[in-house]
């Protein structure tokens, strides 16, 4: 059955920039709210490894590892969402709106089934689960019923990941930073209650989370109840049948085996970490989340561009859509440089927010995060080439790419520090920079191949890296 929809003046609107603008203003226009939505998020976790810090330092490296394993099982919502949103933007940017709306209400009960069956599994066998990731008994002990609830939590967030996925497609970046903030107020609020107020454990700071989605959950009902606009929600308008699902779910695994394969290589890293020690864990935890004020702003450029190059395509301008990468390229490099440089610079700072007098635990970050921060280069590059092949939908390419940064250039060059030096946990810092370095310049090699070939397919000549004018030309 065919579905009409239209677009709103506003989606209409921006759909006619980010086909014809200047490529600049485009990126920046939809990826800066993005980077700062990132940079919230980021901030967030920071503020709530503190918190948790509060309780005890058992309590900081037991969130750090049980949020790994959470993260594992979140790739499937957040994969689907990622995968689908570009078949998305590609629909929107061809012009079929009845397409864009079949779309994003499919891919909503997608997320209602697969969240279903997590829950019903998961929750009852939760203890046998956290045994088979390898959790520290210590860790299932005190951190049993928070990842009950953070299970819950998870499922709502496979429906806001989707919502933030159509919000950014039409190009509301700026709506899903204003709602990132209010969520991110209620989240604070909340946790800093149980933990300062009422003196609770972990299980609240779970429950402020739970909290705090399902703010974010209530704005999505309200904002996508528009029911003849192509990107409203509409029960009418599901289909499971594989005309509709079938290329949102072919490009959709491989984002799903990527993120559950790079989420679980982080789950061995921290499984191998114990060995140090258990407090080991949390300073690597927030050694990663330290990172992440560096990476998070370069991961809100590559959806944001991701996004746009798959509107390019669906448009049918190929050129325009390198011309988007080229901008991601170059902003996410001058990011790493400068926010890296600060981090370091603050660094002692930085670490004693998390460690209080704890000297040690101080020094184990800082030793940790010295080596992790010379990545954030590298990793701008990679972020930029993932946006370039999400956007062409080489979601294969970059399921390799992710799978060689933990499988090969981590897990293993971690498993040859431990047996044949003495580092000590100073090694994990180590590790996190040699996998981060040779991620980027993997990623740079599969740029340029991808480029050369998208000029070749395309009848594109790529002759020079300039801004100003166009770089990619069709040959005569």
């Amino acid at each position: 059955m065919s579905v009409k929809a239209s677009l709103s003046a506003k989606d209409a609107k921006f759909r006619n920039f980010a086909l014809n603008d200047n490529m600049w203003r485009v990126v920046l226009y939809v990826g800066l709210p993005l980077a700062l939505y990132q940079s919230l998020n980021q901030l967030f976790k920071i503020f709530d490894s503190m918190m948790a810090a509060h309780i005890s330092a058992t309590s900081v490296s037991a969130v750090a590892y049980l949020s790994q394993i959470n993260l594992t099982l979140s790739a499937l919502g957040g994969g689907l969402a990622i995968g689908s949103s570009l078949k998305i933007s590609e629909a929107y940017g061809a012009g079929d709106f009845g397409l864009v709306k079949k779309r994003v209400s499919s891919l909503f009960a997608m997320c209602g089934i697969l969240g279903g069956v997590i829950l019903i599994l998961l929750i009852p066998l939760a203890p046998e689960f956290l045994r088979f990731a390898k959790t520290p008994d210590s860790f299932i002990a005190e951190g049993t019923q928070y990842f009950r609830l953070e299970l819950v939590g998870m499922v709502i967030n496979f429906f806001n990941n989707v919502y933030i996925a159509i919000e950014r497609a039409r190009g509301n970046s700026k709506r899903i930073l204003h709602l990132n903030i209010g969520v991110i107020a209620i989240k604070l609020t909340m946790t800093a209650l149980f933990v300062y107020v009422l003196n609770s454990g972990i299980n609240m700071i779970s429950v402020a989370t739970i909290i705090s989605q399902c703010f974010l959950l209530s704005a999505a009902m309200v904002n996508l109840n528009e029911k003849d606009n192509a990107f409203g929600f509409s029960v009418h308008s599901i289909s499971l049948k594989p005309l509709v699902t079938k290329p949102m779910i072919t490009l959709s695994i491989p984002v799903i085996m990527e993120k559950m394969a790079f989420s679980f290589g982080k789950v061995i890293i921290n499984s191998m970490s114990t060995i140090y020690s258990s407090l080991t864990v949390g300073a690597l935890g927030i050694s990663n989340n330290i990172g992440g004020i560096t990476t998070m702003p370069q991961m809100g450029f590559q959806e944001g561009g991701s996004a746009i190059i798959s509107q390019s395509m669906g448009a049918g301008k190929p050129k325009r859509a390198l011309k988007a990468f080229g901008c991601i390229l170059v902003i996410n490099v001058i990011i790493g440089a400068v926010l890296m440089s600060f981090s370091l610079l603050f660094l002692h700072q930085i670490s004693s927010l998390f460690a209080g007098n704890d000297k040690e635990f101080r020094t184990m970050i800082s030793s940790i995060y010295r080596y992790e921060a010379y990545g954030a280069i590298p990793l701008g590059i990679n972020s930029s080439v993932l946006a370039l092949l999400y956007g062409f939908g080489k979601t294969k390419i970059t399921l390799t790419l992710n799978f060689c940064r933990v499988f090969i250039f981590r897990v293993p060059v971690l498993w040859l520090l431990q047996n044949y030096t003495d580092l000590g946990s100073t090694s994990l810092g180590l590790v996190m920079a040699i996998s981060n370095t040779a991620t980027g310049a993997m990623a740079f090699l599969i740029g340029i191949i991808e480029i050369r070939r998208i000029c070749r397919q395309h009848n594109l000549t790529f002759s020079r890296l300039s801004f100003r004018k166009n770089t990619i030309t069709e040959q005569s």
